[in-house]
């Protein structure tokens, strides 16, 4: 039987023990590493090379998407499969353009769990299908879907001439965090600046003048 090598990353102990405890049960999966934020699961895949890297999102240091690019970019040969709580649009297209190998929650079973730790050794796309269905959305509909409720926020500072410094600034989040939401935002509304992804807000009454 082939080991399936297996490095899990999150920042939560217990959430690393559960699953620590669960893939041990399972005679084909070996765990060799154990980060608690992005930064340092890039390393743990330079030195291991491990065949998985389960990987949250939301973490200190580095965050789970920027992991993963570093991982695919200097390790291409290892899979990531994320396992994280969220499932917006905000979470999950990031992840899969930086590379990611599938995305499941972390209400998935046991099972379902296992099965895709499996398939993406294989090489397989492994989605939730909370996360798939969101994906058939978005493709069957482009340009239609809704703005997240921060990405309204965003959009309406951009609208108040704000720039992105000032806009991490006002919502207390980093300058690179901006950048990702205008580019989603952009992607949205179908549309490549700032100015035109305001008109658009306009038109679509996402945004009102003296909102």
């Amino acid at each position: 039987m082939n080991q399936i090598r297996l490095v899990i990353v999150d920042d939560h102990p217990v959430v690393r023990d559960g699953l620590r405890g669960m893939l041990e049960s399972q005679p084909d999966f070996e765990i060799v590493g154990e980060a608690s934020d992005g930064s340092a699961a890039v390393r743990l895949a330079e030195s291991l090379v491990p065949d998985i890297v389960l990987m949250d999102l939301r973490m200190p240091v580095m965050d789970g998407v920027t992991a993963l690019r570093e991982i695919k970019t200097h390790n291409p040969q290892v899979q990531v499969l994320v396992l994280t709580t969220y499932d917006s649009d905000a979470d999950i297209l990031p992840a899969i353009e930086a590379g990611a190998s599938g995305y499941l929650l972390k209400d998935s079973s046991r099972g379902e769990l296992f099965a895709g730790i499996r398939a993406a050794a294989r090489g397989e796309t492994v989605l939730a299908p909370a996360v798939a269905a969101r994906l058939v959305g978005r493709m069957r509909a482009p340009g239609e879907e809704q703005l997240s409720s921060r990405e309204v926020e965003v959009l309406q500072l951009v609208a108040e001439g704000e720039s992105n410094s000032e806009i991490a600034s006002h919502l207390h989040i980093s300058q690179a965090t901006v950048k990702s939401h205008l580019v989603h935002i952009f992607g949205k509304l179908g549309v490549s600046d700032r100015t035109a992804a305001v008109t658009a807000a306009l038109r679509r009454g996402i945004l009102r003048l003296g909102q």
